[in-house]
């Protein structure tokens, strides 16, 4: 990336933090930097285990993610998909629909990050995020997967409930 871009990613992933802020479905809200640029990391509110939602720039464009060192979370999450038979990238459009953004579907991949961290990652289209990315879109796509994966597994059990 470019200094330029950089400076940019920042002023968004500023932008967005104080709206993740003001919408209180987030701990502690912190700008950073990732492994590719620029990074904001939002605390899952209720999880059982520690969790972030984080939102990353790279050379690509914007991802966001869930992530969280904590392997029951992550079955958790992946227990309630499989019991109930839901698609994540389904329940994911659901809460976009809720936010007003109609016919997007999101592609969520689920691995384990080189650092160890379980992660669910969607890559942001620029399509959805507009050129150059608008903080209030890009803060909808995130606020639509802390809604998500909220209502999954031990997501909303709080501390010391899972």
């Amino acid at each position: 990336m470019t200094r330029p871009a950089v400076a940019s990613s920042a002023a968004l992933l500023d932008a967005v933090a104080a709206r993740a802020r003001a919408s209180g479905v987030f701990g502690a809200v912190v700008s950073g930097v990732g492994v590719a640029g620029p990074r904001l990391e939002c605390a899952a509110k209720e999880s059982s285990a520690p969790a972030f939602y984080r939102l990353d720039t790279e050379a690509a464009g914007l991802r966001l993610s869930m992530v969280t060192p904590d392997r029951w979370l992550s079955e958790s999450v992946e227990s309630d998909l499989e019991h109930t038979g839901d698609h994540i990238e389904e329940l994911l459009a659901d809460e976009l629909i809720e936010l007003g953004v109609d016919g997007v579907e999101l592609k969520v991949d689920h691995y384990r990050s080189e650092d160890k961290l379980f992660t669910f990652s969607s890559p942001l289209p620029a399509a959805l995020t507009g050129s150059p990315p608008d903080a209030e879109r890009v803060c909808v796509l995130l606020l639509a997967y802390e809604a998500c994966f909220r209502r999954l597994g031990d997501m909303a059990a709080g501390p010391g409930n899972g």
